[in-house]
């Protein structure tokens, strides 16, 4: 007969194992990232999630305070997911003694007003530099070393050549991951991670410590020499130019299979920085395997490696950080500078997803947005120092939010089908022609009629864009601002007719028309239009004469 002591112990045995299995199946449902198609998709709670996002300014989120007023600005902005900062200085300000008040604290905010976290770890390395790191790595330079120039000065970024380093950083944000795991790990308000910020050199291209120094002398590690060659035909041009210029050597050190100058010195540098965050972001997946990403200050304004961070995640780099951190799932562009249509395709590339983490606040971000979900399948769109936007009700990227809001989950169903086309104008870019099922779509900016008065007043064209979803062969929908479209057929002697256009709005998933603008609205079936300073998600239905 069973006693007492013995049902105790086998009912605490059950626990113990159903705890188990329960905390495994909830990481295996985790966040993560599935292939749909030609699209990646970022799945919480086993459902697609796209972000309609903001990233905080870098020091807003050292608040709590500051946080509940900046969360309940989010709520009426239709953000569904907020990026913020976590700072290694703050939770573990003493060695191996870690802090997570606000952590913790804005987890539970972004809960009180139905908000999603992308936490960003300012841990080694934020733009370049070491300032996030806790005071005692600062003060302790000889056990923590730094990066130096080529004329020996020493930096304010912490050394990639350090193992001090290395663990210093993996402890803390593999703690960091493994607390989140416990506290969010069922609820899932934290969808993704971003490890370290906009990593790269500077004044350099490359570091010039001892350490450094001797790594750069030594043989190219087999395991790029092995990447290099298994992926020989679809290497970034600037990787394969340099290879090829050697004679796609295999054994060398790096001028050696290289060459020598800047390029070979970032390409080095790209690997030995993927290689410290590749140790970093896999002990942190160790604890807790949700998404992680890098973010890039990029290559523009015609600057040279080490006058613009040198060796961080950026696009021509892609097969470096490939070949070196596998844990990490994608590259993300930050973009400041013009030619947003261009980032977006050097990053939406070679299976990389596009995920726009911080792009600079401004109005034509109201365009932008359309474009990047329609034509590049993009993850999420976010705009750095968020919470400064101004008169948020007539903000036009919150308006272009309120329409993306709407249609969410048919996005979401048509991503990676090739159903959908974005589309970005400005002044100089004013047309774009698409053809799909047998027709001719034109896509104009809306000035180009010169109705509005601004398109000839030599005024500022504004920005203008959309996207475009079929839904069937003769049925569309555009979504978006300040654009034309024509309608014609590829087949000889037949006319592409608009049989109707309605406005609609989307409830709950579904669509719903409110007006049908087949009068002046159309210009009597002669396009469809919706105007600069207007935001509408219109029905289109061809048919043919």
């Amino acid at each position: 007969m069973m006693t007492m002591k013995n049902k105790l112990y086998l009912l605490l045995f059950s626990i113990l194992i159903s705890a188990g299995i329960y905390a495994q199946q909830s990481v295996q449902d985790a966040p993560r990232l599935i292939k749909k198609g030609i699209a990646t998709q970022l799945t919480v709670q086993n459902q697609p999630f796209l972000i309609l996002g903001g990233e905080l300014g870098n020091s807003i989120a050292s608040s709590l305070e500051d946080m509940k007023d900046v969360c309940a600005k989010f709520e009426q902005m239709q953000l569904n997911t907020m990026l913020v900062p976590v700072y290694w200085e703050l939770t573990e300000s003493e060695k191996g003694k870690f802090d997570y008040t606000l952590v913790d604290g804005i987890i539970d905010l972004a809960r009180q007003h139905n908000l999603k976290i992308v936490f960003l770890w300012f841990g080694v390395w934020k733009n370049s530099m070491s300032c996030y790191s806790p005071l005692w790595i600062k003060e302790d330079s000889k056990k923590y070393p730094r990066a130096e120039t080529k004329k020996g000065r020493k930096l304010e970024i912490l050394s990639a050549f350090s193992e001090n380093n290395t663990k210093a950083d993996m402890d803390a944000f593999s703690n960091l991951m493994g607390h989140i795991r416990t506290i969010d790990q069922q609820q899932q308000t934290v969808i993704m991670v971003q490890v370290e910020n906009e990593i790269g050199m500077l004044e350099d291209a490359r570091d010039h410590s001892k350490e450094a120094n001797k790594a750069f002398n030594s043989a190219v590690p087999q395991q790029l020499i092995n990447y290099m060659q298994a992926h020989k035909n679809t290497l970034r041009p600037q990787l394969a130019d340099r290879w090829q210029s050697k004679g796609y050597k295999t054994k060398g050190n790096w001028n050696e299979i290289f060459g020598e100058g800047l390029e070979t010195d970032e390409i080095f540098m790209a690997w030995h920085y993927a290689v410290f965050v590749e140790q970093v972001a896999k002990a942190g997946k160790e604890r807790y395997p949700v998404p992680m990403y890098l973010n890039a200050a990029l290559n523009s304004r015609g600057r040279k490696a080490g006058e613009y961070p040198s060796a961080g995640p950026l696009a021509h780099l892609l097969d470096i950080w490939r070949a070196a951190a596998p844990s990490i799932d994608f590259l993300a562009p930050d973009i400041y500078d013009p030619g947003f249509t261009g980032w977006c395709q050097q990053y939406h590339i070679d299976g990389n997803l596009l995920f726009i983490p911080e792009i600079k606040l401004e109005t034509g971000n109201a365009a932008r947005v359309f474009y990047a979900f329609g034509e590049h399948d993009a993850m999420g769109f976010s705009p750095f120092s968020i919470e400064n936007t101004p008169d948020i009700k007539n903000y036009p990227l919150m308006k272009s939010y309120g329409i993306l809001h709407q249609i969410l989950p048919l996005l979401k169903e048509k991503q990676g089908s090739g159903k959908t086309n974005g589309i970005w104008f400005d002044g100089e870019n004013k047309e774009r022609i698409i053809e799909r099922n047998g027709y001719t779509f034109t896509f104009r900016h809306d000035y180009t009629l010169g109705w509005d008065a601004a398109a000839k007043d030599g005024s500022t064209w504004t920005e203008s864009g959309a996207l475009i979803i079929e839904l069937s062969p003769r049925e569309y929908l555009v979504a978006g601002t300040g654009v034309v479209l024509t309608f014609e057929s590829k087949k000889e002697g037949v006319t592409a007719g608009i049989g109707l256009i309605d406005e609609v709005v989307f409830t709950d998933g579904k669509m719903k028309p409110i007006r049908r603008l087949n009068g002046d609205e159309n210009h009597q079936g002669r396009h469809l239009r919706i105007p600069a300073g207007q935001w509408q998600i219109q029905y289109v239905k061809l048919y043919e004469y």
